[in-house]
């Protein structure tokens, strides 16, 4: 069996099983992605922004084992940003193809968002304990701007892309760049 390639660039951590926990998972890699060259409102920085924010939503959702945290892992590998998202819930596993969603639904897209965003994603079994890690891959130019091989979303998908990144964004003031305005934006 071949070596798998050491990552360029790796960020790892435990968070609590709780909706602070995935705000602060989804803040820290937007942050990490950044540091890493990838500007806040470059497309890499928001769409794994995005993407690691459903995926950290539904362990807490979804995975949530009283006592037990969920834990993220960001590697970028020759081109390649993987996200991976663990948690202790073995029995709760996504299906392999997002569900449709009945339109009037106030959930149940999370993982339409991940496979509209991503160029692969899955779940595999915990490695040595009870669980599943739900994972994304996001290919990218040596620019820093995602390859576009995906097919384009729809009007109504990507109204709903829209929508949802809108209720992700940051609080004021949340943003290193926010503070030495006292929170404001212009």
């Amino acid at each position: 069996m071949p070596e798998p390639f050491a990552p360029e660039r790796e960020f790892t951590m435990r968070f609590t099983s709780t909706p602070r926990g995935a705000r602060l998972a989804r803040r820290l890699v937007s942050h990490r992605l950044h540091d890493w060259g990838h500007p806040y409102t470059t497309p890499v920085n928001e769409t794994l922004t995005l993407i690691t924010a459903e995926l950290s939503a539904n362990a807490v959702r979804h995975g949530h084992v009283p006592g037990r945290d969920f834990h993220l892992q960001l590697n970028l590998t020759e081109g390649t940003f993987r996200i991976e998202v663990t948690d202790t819930r073995a029995e709760k596993r996504p299906p392999a193809t997002p569900p449709a969603t009945d339109s009037l639904s106030e959930s149940g897209r999370g993982l339409l968002l991940v496979a509209a965003l991503a160029d692969d994603w899955g779940v595999s079994p915990r490695r040595a304990a009870p669980g599943k890690t739900v994972w994304a891959e996001l290919h990218v130019r040596t620019q820093g701007h995602p390859l576009t091989h995906r097919v384009a979303p729809g009007p109504t998908d990507l109204d709903l892309l829209l929508a949802t990144a809108s209720l992700l964004r940051d609080d004021r003031g949340s943003r290193p760049e926010d503070a030495s305005r006292g929170g404001r934006r212009p």
